[in-house]
């Protein structure tokens, strides 16, 4: 059998083509910050895009896109992380049972991520894809906690604008996400390496070419 034929074809360029722009837009916007807040902006605009997309694709898209083809339970995702250790597990041709858990559990911190970042912009500036629709009246139940701290914060970006509760509870829930989908990013980054080292596959170039080795498909529903 030639190289060509031992291959098959994965990963469409939409999950491929994604993949890449949504990690450059999450470091840009994480990178970049309040001090360069336009560009955060638009960034985590990209990213807040991208992940909408991705859910609309994961019902509709092709084979290997799908939530149906690589979310499975609980025991499924235990059983591959204790085979990882062993060297013994199967071959998928999509994502793996813990792969799978980790498109949702990163599609679900960033939309918790970017809809906290949107709804504080809304908040504090009555600016983007959310003002109007979301203000500080919004969560005025679960903000009545907050903004009483003893130590009163001022903040620079609005010329010592005092934070209101919302504002503080918003601006927490954006920045808790940010570092569980830094966690859960490491978590997959070390995913990646141990399921290519078991199955002598570089997984990282299969999400840039689309292609993996073709015997994955014997075992692709296993």
């Amino acid at each position: 059998m030639n190289q060509s034929s031992s291959r098959q074809t994965v990963w469409d360029p939409l999950v491929r083509i994604g993949h890449w722009t949504l990690v450059i837009a999450f470091f840009t916007a994480y990178f970049a910050g309040d001090d360069l807040f336009n560009i955060h902006t638009w960034a985590g605009y990209v990213v807040a895009t991208y992940v909408v997309v991705r859910i609309v694709w994961g019902l509709v898209g092709t084979r290997h896109a799908r939530f149906a083809d690589f979310v499975r339970g609980p025991g499924a995702v235990f059983g591959y992380l204790r085979g990882l250790f062993t060297g013994k597990v199967p071959d998928y041709a999509g994502h793996n049972p813990a792969g799978g858990a980790m498109v949702v559990a990163l599609l679900f911190s960033l939309a918790m991520t970017t809809s906290a970042g949107m709804a504080l912009y809304a908040v504090e500036d009555n600016a983007g894809p959310l003002a109007g629709i979301v203000t500080e009246a919004t969560f005025a139940p679960l903000a009545a906690n907050f903004g009483e701290n003893e130590e009163e914060e001022e903040h620079e970006r609005d010329g010592g604008h005092e934070e209101s509760g919302a504002e503080e509870l918003l601006e927490g829930v954006h920045k808790a996400f940010v570092y569980i989908t830094l966690a859960l990013v490491g978590l997959h980054l070390a995913g990646v390496v141990a399921s290519s080292l078991v199955h002598k596959e570089n997984l990282a170039r299969a999400m840039v070419t689309g292609h993996k080795k073709a015997h994955d498909a014997e075992h692709g529903d296993a």
